[in-house]
């Protein structure tokens, strides 16, 4: 997989001192609007190739895939264009602001071969599939809740009336639903699929949702997802069934061990192996759906992501 960064900003700064651990992926270039931040980056990573004009970037030969890593308003615009250039896309979170987006999207890559994938660390962790695989043994789920809140480092500025910040910004897809409460829908939605209700009850000041609580209502089970940018945890992700209940006390980017008990057995305790970085385990899935070119994985994916788009949209009208 030779990759081209597509931004500078802090998600890219955390992931790349961690690219040279994975197999198979190779740091091809990085794209961004000034060349006086991009170099230094290039140089200490040893990336050859620097970008200021992205259509530049994605005309390059020696590139066969994307990581769009811009603001949530672009991903469409630059994961639909990388697209068009033959290039495989993985696009970080929250994928895309609207259903038919991701549908014009999902057309593209589905006509070209390529691989399309949104960057969630959630559904790629070795604890969320032993979670998925635990769910039976829980009997029938009744209460499912996952929780991320943060104090953000914005909060401050923000209380302050300075101006908004695209992550709080709604009209930039920002807010505490898209930045952290995805997470946690996500974790939702791959352990129970589509939704048939969705209600959302957001705090709201200056015009973005700061905190809130998202219902997603099943034929048997109510899931909720509480998130906030104005508070601090704990983090913590439990599925609460008739037969037991299982507790992962982390938050849902980055789920870790888990505790669970089934009625009338001992208390049991998972852990998963150790990593470095919550993204090396997507990165590394990523790297083998293009080398292997695994589309119908690819289409599970996209199936899935659909669903929480979808979600995501719909508790968007609320605000």
């Amino acid at each position: 997989m030779k990759l081209a960064v597509l931004g500078a900003g802090k998600i890219v700064n955390e992931f790349l001192p961690e690219a040279k651990k994975i197999p198979g992926l190779e740091l091809a270039a990085i794209y961004g609007r000034r060349r006086e931040v991009l170099e230094p980056i290039a140089e200490e990573f040893d990336i050859p190739r620097v970008y200021t004009d992205v259509d530049e970037c994605l005309a390059d030969p020696g590139i066969d895939t994307v990581w769009v890593a811009v603001p949530n308003t672009l991903h469409f615009e630059f994961s639909r264009a990388a697209l068009l250039a033959g290039k495989n896309v993985i696009c970080e979170k929250p994928f895309v602001l609207e259903s038919a987006q991701l549908e014009t999207l999902a057309e593209l890559a589905r006509e070209r071969g390529l691989i399309l994938v949104e960057a969630i660390t959630t559904v790629h962790s070795e604890s969320f599939g032993y979670l998925r695989d635990l769910l039976p043994s829980l009997g029938t789920l009744k209460l499912l809740s996952s929780e991320y809140a943060q104090y953000s480092s914005r909060m401050d500025a923000f209380r302050a009336g300075e101006p908004l910040h695209p992550s709080f910004d709604p009209a930039h897809g920002g807010g505490s639903l898209m930045d952290l409460g995805v997470y946690a829908v996500h974790v939702i939605v791959g352990l129970l699929g589509q939704p048939k209700a969705i209600s959302y009850a957001p705090n709201i000041e200056r015009g973005t949702d700061t905190s809130g609580v998202l219902t997603l209502e099943y034929p048997e089970t109510t899931a909720i997802a509480v998130f906030g940018k104005d508070c601090d945890g704990p983090n913590r992700t439990i599925l609460r069934g008739l037969d037991g209940y299982a507790l992962c006390s982390a938050p849902p980017n980055e789920l870790s061990g888990v505790v669970h008990r089934r009625r009338g057995e001992e208390e049991q305790v998972w852990e998963p192996a150790p990593q470095s970085h919550r993204m090396i385990a997507e990165f590394v899935e990523f790297e083998r759906l293009i080398r292997e070119g695994d589309l119908a994985a690819r289409d599970r994916l996209l199936e899935h992501s659909a669903i929480v788009v979808g979600v995501l949209e719909a508790a968007r009208r609320s605000l």
